[in-house]
């Protein structure tokens, strides 16, 4: 259980230092281009004085957007979007602006201290230094690179939560237009469904239930993530989630994700215990093939999917119960992973009818050696 519980936190930590490597590496670039295009501006009017040290200043920039990339990918913006999510939207931007001003004196302080140092070629906390340096923070320089980064910061958090809404991978094939027109892809579907679930929400009352679903769907997350799946839609008590079809036979992410996501909720099932009395046990179901995908929507916009991959699918979940499994799939789905998880084998199932499909399905499940 420890190693378990090791690999599925190493999991969480990994995604958190992703996000926080990209939001370094944007930072880092976006001052690297406004240095470049100040000094180009400076250079063409002819108003750089010979004193001009490029590479001090050069360095100065580095200084402070690496740790501006650093302080804000793994802290500030963090706390930002906890302000945004737990209080009301005047607290909330009140919150961040305190963060983001406490951060933007910290790596403008770095940065300034190393520039006044290598120009007045005295040691970095000399008095002389420190004094250049309280006299930056109420130059017009120093009030316009505030309010140009809290513009920056503001927007970093509004992609984040974007990204966060349309889902990992998603956002980006938005943005580049590839779902403006219907297109026809390759899919894999899984249909996840909390076992009992009337029960369990009739036992609970509204407010826990709820309370139950968001734990449940935020520690899962994990595994979509580490799995490059999709959280196509959420309803209800049911996740639907969804790969790439190269994605998603690789290594046997789309399997491996059920395993991953069975071992983090147990790994959590003390907690539920605690909380909710019960630990939440849920069901899927497997399908692929063709689909049509695209933008559906006029005062709500989405991106949909549409073909009977999905109705299968479903379908297929469904009878989980009563084959008496936690995992069901279609025999393509199957013929097509070249590589099972370790320890997992195929147990065929035979053919079966489902609801609304007018030829028997050859089922599948898989079982743990």
């Amino acid at each position: 259980m420890g190693g378990k519980t090791f690999r599925s936190s190493r999991r969480q930590v990994f995604a958190y230092l992703k996000r926080a490597f990209w939001v370094l590496v944007a930072w880092v670039l976006i001052s690297i281009v406004m240095f470049f295009y100040e000094y180009s501006i400076l250079a063409s009017n002819r108003v750089l004085t010979s004193d001009y040290d490029f590479l001090s200043n050069f360095i100065a920039v580095l200084i402070i957007s690496c740790s501006a990339g650093i302080i804000g990918g793994l802290l500030t913006i963090h706390l930002m979007e906890r302000a945004l999510r737990k209080f009301s939207f005047l607290q909330a931007f009140l919150i961040i602006l305190v963060i983001y001003t406490i951060t933007a004196f910290l790596v403008s302080a770095a940065g300034t201290i190393y520039l006044q140092g290598q120009n007045m070629d005295l040691p970095y906390f000399d008095e002389d230094v420190m004094e250049e340096t309280f006299f930056f923070f109420s130059s017009w320089m120093f009030i316009k690179n505030y309010l140009i980064w809290l513009f920056i910061v503001l927007t970093t958090l509004v992609v984040l939560m974007v990204n966060d809404r349309f889902g990992p991978g998603v956002f980006k094939d938005y943005l580049l237009g590839r779902y403006f027109r219907p297109k026809q892809e390759r899919r894999i579907f899984m249909f996840a469904d909390i076992r009992n679930a009337t029960g369990i929400a009739e036992q609970l009352g509204e407010r826990q239930y709820f309370n139950l679903l968001k734990d449940f769907f935020r520690d899962i997350a994990p595994a979509v993530m580490h799995t490059y799946g999709e959280v196509y839609q959420y309803v209800g008590d049911e996740v639907v989630l969804s790969w790439k079809m190269k994605r998603g036979l690789k290594n046997a992410n789309a399997l491996r994700c059920f395993y991953l996501m069975q071992e983090l909720i147990n790994n959590k099932a003390s907690r539920y215990q605690e909380r909710y009395g019960l630990v939440p046990e849920f069901k899927v179901g497997y399908h692929c093939g063709n689909v049509v995908s695209g933008e559906l929507g006029q005062i709500k916009r989405e991106i949909a999917f549409s073909g009977d991959v999905l109705n299968t699918a479903a379908r297929i979940q469904s009878q989980c119960n009563a084959f008496g499994v936690d995992i069901l799939a279609s025999k393509d789905f199957a013929q097509l992973l070249v590589q099972l998880p370790d320890g997992i084998s195929t147990k065929p199932l035979g053919a079966h009818p489902l609801k609304g499909k007018s030829e028997d399905l050859e089922l599948v499940t898989f079982t743990e050696q």
